[in-house]
């Protein structure tokens, strides 16, 4: 019985390399049949599940991402990619908070593990898609809310002023109670509507390279801050020194800048609107 176990998971696992090969060629029809194959051999391996799931990632085809995504899941739930793949499934229904959910956890993986500067860009660009797109759809919300509430304070205190004979001017011209309490009203509304109205970040929390948000800022010995990715980049292809400074610099020098990288955060929580400028 054992022997018959082994011979069976031996033909899935043939089956689950035949369809990498396809995979790296793009057949991904075939490649989706030989991961399906695998499957039908040994459906308790989660991989074969997250591999299928992609090929269908490719093809757009985000029922069944999710689908096969929540099995791998059910069966690893450290998958890094498993976790990208629900999110991504997630976010084309729109489902933010629960694809913002599944990114989060996957860049908290990724942290244990060896990633790639691209997977962890990957992760981040489509996080930060999801919390900008859930900020504008309760933006919108909020939005219409509160001129719906800001309209019946209006109307309500112009009734108020109506039946107490106040809905006039002064007889000397001067400036009624009605009209100041509706400038007050909306001087209040427009108050409210700050931390949604988009305006530019500050620099202090933006890279002197892209000139976009923070995401891993690291200080030099100079003490200018960047993206790390970026700095990293110039360092390998442009030379070992200082952007800005041009001294010297050697990637073993940077220093996580963990107080910027806090203001980064407090700063997204209240304007989430920022995540587009990435």
């Amino acid at each position: 019985m054992a022997a018959a176990g082994d011979g069976v998971a031996r033909q899935a696992e043939l089956r689950r390399i035949e369809g990498n090969a396809c995979f790296k060629k793009a057949r991904l029809g075939a490649a989706i049949d030989c991961y399906t194959e695998a499957i039908a051999l040994c459906p308790d391996v989660a991989v074969y599940w997250m591999n299928r799931g992609l090929c269908h990632f490719r093809r757009k085809e985000w029922p069944k991402v999710e689908e096969d995504s929540r099995r791998a899941l059910a069966l690893d739930d450290t998958l890094v990619k498993g976790h990208y793949l629900l999110g991504c499934a997630l976010l084309e229904k729109e489902e933010f908070a629960l694809a913002i959910h599944e990114f989060e956890k996957a860049l908290n993986l990724l942290k244990s593990k060896n990633p790639t500067e691209q997977m962890a860009e990957d992760i981040w660009q489509v996080l930060s898609k999801a919390k900008y797109l859930d900020w504008e759809k309760h933006s919108t919300e909020r939005l219409w809310r509160r001129q719906s509430l800001k309209e019946a304070c209006e109307n309500a205190l112009k009734e108020h002023h109506f039946l107490s004979g106040t809905l006039v001017e002064d007889s000397d011209g001067s400036t009624d109670e009605y009209s100041e309490q509706i400038k007050l009203l909306s001087d209040v509304f427009t108050k409210a509507t700050l931390a949604d109205t988009p305006t530019d970040v500050p620099d202090h929390l933006c890279c002197q390279i892209t000139f976009e948000i923070f995401r891993d800022p690291v200080i030099t010995p100079s003490g200018i801050t960047y993206e790390r990715t970026v700095l990293l980049e110039h360092l390998r292809k442009v030379g070992n020194f200082d952007p800005v400074t041009r001294e010297p610099l050697k990637e073993h020098q940077l220093v996580p800048n963990l107080a910027i990288k806090e203001a980064v955060q407090a700063y997204l929580k209240e304007h989430s609107w920022a995540y587009s400028l990435n």
